[in-house]
């Protein structure tokens, strides 16, 4: 029975790991984020991988950083056959890769090369890619340099975005583990560099970048808010109020309207022009320490505001 020494933490990862003991690989332990505070009652979580090793009794070791810790000495002792990665979110020292007999592999969320990083769901669909997938590669130090063990391509739809693609991708991730390791254990792959001059990056989104920009096209700024949802949510400055931007619908008109000005208003409907003379409905929105709502009943207490021409986006 091949030994693995499993590392990963949100429910992308779940399903990958209760893949492997389902099985029959020895998962000898599983290193994930410590317990995090979650929701306005800050209750301290375990993670979604921790949910699924403890409920299997498989150890589980938490640090907050693996390099030189008490915690990376113990998966080194095991011994394991794999390390197998997804979605772990920290560098693993040289030291550590060694330990795997056969080697360190990975499960990450794009089309390797491209999207490197932290990030690579939430930018596949903020750029309007029209696929992303699964790259499984070996680990090395360097973040997703690593050569390329099998691929697989999915679609992106205009209505996906990053929670439903991270679900599609931790199946896909899943599967397609499943396929790789047999072969990868029997030395039947032959892994492949992956091209250095198609390299992109996807670092994790900083605070500045969740804001909208209204002389974008509409089709960029739906792409922007599908990829910020659903965490953490596109904003812009709508009526001198931070709002963040649930759901719009770039829609099939030219307009005139400079952008971020009001095109229409209706009881039900509110469509503010964005950038090369496109427009876009705004469907789902949430005022600054308010809950979610949808446009008509923001509508309902917008009074005489919104009148078309209105300048209504502040940067």
């Amino acid at each position: 029975m091949t030994s693995i020494v499993f590392m990963g933490t949100p429910q992308f990862s779940a399903p990958i790991l209760s893949s492997l003991i389902e099985h029959n690989y020895d998962v000898l332990a599983v290193v994930t984020q410590p317990d995090r505070k979650v929701g306005r009652k800050h209750i301290l979580t375990a993670s979604p991988v921790k949910q699924v090793a403890v409920a299997h009794d498989i150890l589980v070791l938490q640090p907050e950083k693996i390099g030189g810790s008490p915690e990376m000495q113990q998966v080194i002792d095991l011994q394991p056959d794999l390390i197998v990665t997804a979605a772990f979110g920290q560098f693993l020292p040289t030291k550590l890769l060694k330990a795997a007999k056969i080697g360190a592999v990975n499960v990450h969320g794009s089309l390797l090369p491209k999207y490197r990083g932290g990030a690579p769901v939430q930018y596949s669909i903020i750029n309007g890619e029209k696929e992303t997938g699964i790259t499984i590669i070996y680990m090395v130090k360097k973040m997703d340099a690593g050569d390329m063990l099998a691929q697989r391509a999915i679609p992106i739809t205009g209505q996906d975005d990053t929670g439903t693609m991270f679900e599609k991708l931790s199946v896909l991730g899943r599967d397609l583990l499943l396929e790789t390791l047999p072969k990868l254990i029997a030395g039947e792959i032959q892994a492949t560099p992956q091209p250095e001059d198609q390299v992109t990056f996807s670092p994790t989104i900083k605070p500045e970048e969740e804001q909208l920009d209204f002389d974008q096209t509409a089709t960029q700024i739906d792409d922007k808010v599908r990829g910020l949802r659903p965490a953490p949510i596109a904003y812009a400055i709508l009526d001198g109020k931070r709002t963040k931007f649930w759901d719009v619908t770039p829609l099939d008109e030219t307009v005139t309207q400079a952008p971020g000005q009001v095109v229409r208003k209706t009881k039900h409907e509110l469509v503010l022009a964005a950038g090369q003379q496109t427009a876009l409905a705004v469907n789902t929105i949430q005022p600054a320490g308010k809950p979610k709502m949808t446009i008509t009943d923001f509508l309902n207490g917008a009074a005489d505001k919104f009148n078309t021409g209105e300048q209504v986006i502040t940067k």
